[in-house]
C-alpha cells in the first residue's frame, strides 16, 4: 500500500523553509517616522521636498510637539517608546537632550555626509547625532532704552551684574536653549562658579517663560534688555521694533558667543531604518541650512559652501563659543536640580 503521508510530510519540513527565508527578506520602506521639535513651519517644507525628492515613495509622517517643553517632551517620548520605537528621525532644534539618547544607547551611528572640519561639538564623538543650522544665544537691547551703542551689556554675564537690576531678562533655565546655555556655563565655568553665576542672575534678572516671551518683552520696552536666541531676536527686528541684536562675549578674554545647533538622529532600533537614513542624509546638507538661513528663523549655516548668510549675523566675525555638549550633557541632571530650586516658579 502507498504511502499517502510522504507529501504531506514533505510539505510540513518545506513550509517553515518558506517561511525562514520569507522572513529575511527586507520589507519595502515606504514611510518614515519625524519626531520634530523645530516648529513646523520650518521643518515641514524641508520634509516636503524630500517627499518631492523620492517621488512621494516614501511618506513623512511627521509628528510636531508645540508644547513650551517640547524638546524634553518628545525626548521622555522616545525613552518611553525605547522597548517598542516607534520614532525613525529625531529631529531636535536644540542638542542637549540630543546627547542623552546617546548616551541612553538608543542612537544608531551614521557616516554623515559633513565637512572634513565641522565645528567642535557639533558632531557625536561616535557619529550618532549631527549638528547643523544653529541659532546663536544673543542679546536683544531696547534702542529706545538704552539709545547709547556704548552703553549696551556686552556679555551674558552681565545678566548678574547689580548695575542691570531688574532691567534685563532670561528665560527660566531649565527647558530648551536656555537649559543647554546652562549646561555649557557650567561645563565652561565648574559647579561652585556656575551655581553662585545663577543664583545671582536669579536675584538680578526678570526670569520669563520662555525666549520668544524675553524677546517681545525687551520690544515692548518691558525690560531694556535679554538673553535669547537669534530667531526670536530677528523676528522682532523685523517687526520694526526698536531692537538691536549684540553678540556676546566678543572680547579676546571673553568665551565667546554659543551656538547651539539644530540635530539629527536615527534610532538605533527604528522600525524604518533605510528611510531613516535616507532622510537624514537628504536634511544634512547645504541646500537644507541655505533655505534655513534665508528662512524667516535665519538659521546659521555650518556647511563651508553655503554663501548665502543670514540676516541675522553681523558685518563683522563672530567668536564663538567652543563647546563641548556631551560633557556638558553629563552634568544636566543634577544640574537640573538645582537649578530647578535656584529658579523657583
Amino acid at each position: 500500500m502507498p504511502n499517502t503521508k510522504r507529501p504531506l510530510d514533505c510539505c510540513r519540513l518545506i513550509a517553515p523553509l518558506i517561511l525562514l527565508v520569507g522572513g529575511c527578506v527586507p520589507r519595502p520602506e515606504n514611510e518614515v517616522v519625524v519626531y520634530s521639535a523645530l516648529d513646523q513651519e520650518f521643518a515641514a517644507p524641508m520634509l516636503s521636498s524630500f517627499d518631492r525628492h523620492v517621488d512621494s515613495e516614501i511618506k513623512v509622517n511627521a509628528r510636531f510637539d508645540i508644547e513650551s517643553t517640547k524638546t524634553i517632551g518628545l525626548v521622555n517620548r522616545i525613552l518611553g517608546e525605547r522597548d517598542r520605537p516607534v520614532c525613525d528621525l529625531f529631529w531636535n532644534n536644540e542638542i542637549i537632550h540630543t546627547v542623552r539618547l546617546q548616551k541612553a544607547g538608543l542612537l544608531k551611528e551614521i557616516d554623515w555626509p559633513v565637512d572634513t572640519v565641522w565645528p567642535a561639538g557639533c558632531i557625536a564623538s561616535d557619529g550618532t547625532w549631527c549638528g547643523f543650522a544653529a541659532r546663536a544665544r544673543v542679546l536683544i537691547v531696547n534702542k529706545k532704552l538704552l539709545p547709547d551703542p556704548d552703553q549696551w551689556p556686552t556679555s551674558v554675564l552681565d545678566l548678574a551684574d547689580p548695575k542691570w537690576k531688574g532691567q534685563g531678562a532670561i528665560a527660566r533655565p531649565l527647558f530648551g536653549t536656555t537649559a543647554t546655555h546652562a549646561a555649557v556655563l557650567e561645563n565652561q565655568l565648574g559647579q561652585e562658579k556656575a551655581d553662585a553665576l545663577f543664583r545671582e542672575i536669579q536675584q538680578n534678572a526678570v526670569t520669563l517663560s520662555g525666549n520668544k516671551q524675553v524677546a517681545q518683552a525687551v520690544s515692548a520696552g518691558q525690560v531694556a534688555w535679554g538673553l535669547t536666541d537669534t530667531d526670536d531676536a530677528v523676528i522682532e527686528r523685523d517687526l520694526g521694533f526698536p531692537v538691536a541684536i549684540v553678540y556676546p562675549d566678543q572680547q579676546p578674554d571673553q568665551m565667546g558667543t554659543l551656538r547651539i545647533p539644530n540635530t539629527l538622529a536615527v534610532l538605533k532600533d527604528a522600525p524604518h531604518p533605510v528611510a531613516a537614513e535616507q532622510l537624514a542624509l537628504f536634511l544634512m546638507s547645504p541646500e537644507t541650512e541655505k533655505r534655513l538661513a534665508m528662512g524667516n528663523s535665519s538659521q546659521i549655516p555650518l556647511f563651508r559652501s553655503v554663501k548665502e548668510q543670514p540676516r541675522v549675523l553681523p558685518e563683522e566675525s563672530v567668536r564663538w563659543l567652543d563647546a563641548d555638549f556631551e560633557a556638558a550633557a553629563d552634568r544636566w541632571e543634577p544640574l537640573a536640580e538645582r537649578l530647578n530650586g535656584i529658579f523657583v516658579d
